[in-house]
């Protein structure tokens, strides 16, 4: 049989209980939670804590006041830690298609707007499909920022979500979002395997495909932001799909017209003014660029619109423009996608 949305529902909706009946740690973020997002997540009830089911953590810079979306809000965990990171004049609305997920989410929206100290809650949820926004009612340009938590690996029309998110997002906007993903295609028969797909495994699409299905859907010019190895750790999954290796990778897509397939040369430079919180002295707006506060920054044409068509504009000064073109970046497209970060005397000299 082909694995089917209902299929996901149901595992997720009655299989799982709460992160322990994972038999993976494929749905579990690993590794150092930063300050500002611990005192954020300690606000979150136990019951929507207990049955989060995320592999990375999708709280880009610069929240404030912003109109988000969650992809796949579950039980609602990533939406109330946003909830306190964009104020109580922001606003978040989650996305589910699971009605066991989206009652506990709607159970405690009165508890984390007492804990928040709002006047009124700054969260809504929204039983629907991710691939199927409009049905929800969901304008063009209405959102900021778009971010999913492991959940476009769950979709089986992943094309129809990348379009939804290109059509919600207003222009500069940005679709931020953690996933898994392989280093070759999965093969028919395992990704058609309910239990491989529902740990979010098998429906993960290979790298490069992804890159080039987000360009088709708008996204000119994927940004890596953050990557790691995964370890299934479960012996009998392991000798059925561990010959695959998968990565949980965090992503920043633009929605920006003009931008183009590889990093052009036009001469032109940002230098970081500061001003965005808890990246005070350095602002890293990928895995290749960490520009440091103070210090003239050379970027290719697509950097310098990511930055200057964004919410980030006010926090740059920019130079030059598109008149003279200078061909390619040197080492733009060499970078694989995993790998070490980009050391800081590389970062400070070249755009990629």
């Amino acid at each position: 049989m082909n694995i089917s949305t209902n299929d996901v529902k149901q595992y997720y909706g009655e299989f799982l209980q709460s992160s322990s009946d994972l038999q993976t740690n494929a749905c579990c973020t690993i590794g150092e939670t930063p300050e500002f997002l611990k005192a954020a997540l300690a606000n979150i009830h136990d019951e929507v804590a207990a049955k989060y089911y995320g592999c990375g953590l999708v709280a880009p810079e610069k929240l404030k006041g912003m109109r988000i979306l969650d992809l796949g809000s579950g039980s609602g965990r990533d939406c109330y830690m946003l909830a306190q990171l964009v104020g109580e004049d922001g606003f978040v609305l989650g996305v589910d298609m699971t009605d066991e997920q989206l009652a506990v989410a709607n159970e405690h929206i009165d508890w984390h707007r007492k804990k928040f100290g709002y006047a009124k809650s700054n969260v809504e949820f929204k039983k629907g499909y991710i691939e199927k926004l409009d049905e929800l009612g969901l304008a063009d340009n209405s959102f900021d920022i778009v971010i999913s938590n492991c959940v476009i690996n769950l979709s089986t029309d992943k094309n129809a979500v990348l379009r939804e998110v290109h059509r919600v997002l207003k222009p500069g906007g940005e679709f931020y979002f953690s996933d898994v993903y392989a280093d070759r295609r999965v093969p028919t028969a395992l990704v058609n395997d309910p239990v491989l797909y529902g740990e979010c495994l098998s429906g993960a699409l290979y790298w490069n495909d992804f890159e080039n299905l987000a360009k088709q859907c708008g996204f000119a010019d994927p940004r890596l932001v953050e990557d790691r190895p995964m370890a299934i750790e479960n012996p009998e999954i392991e000798q059925r799909i561990g010959h695959i290796n998968f990565f949980s990778a965090t992503y920043r897509l633009f929605k920006i017209e003009g931008l183009e397939p590889a990093c052009e040369d036009y001469g032109q430079a940002v230098v970081y003014k500061g001003g965005i919180a808890t990246q005070e002295q350095a602002y890293l707006l990928d895995k290749h660029h960490f520009i440091q506060k103070g210090k003239m920054f050379p970027v290719c044409g697509n950097t310098y619109s990511m930055l200057k068509e964004s919410r980030f504009a006010s926090h740059f000064d920019f130079y030059g423009d598109m008149e003279t073109h200078f061909g390619i970046f040197e080492g733009c497209g060499d970078l694989l996608p995993y790998g070490e970060l980009v050391d800081e005397s590389v970062a400070n000299n070249t755009c990629c």
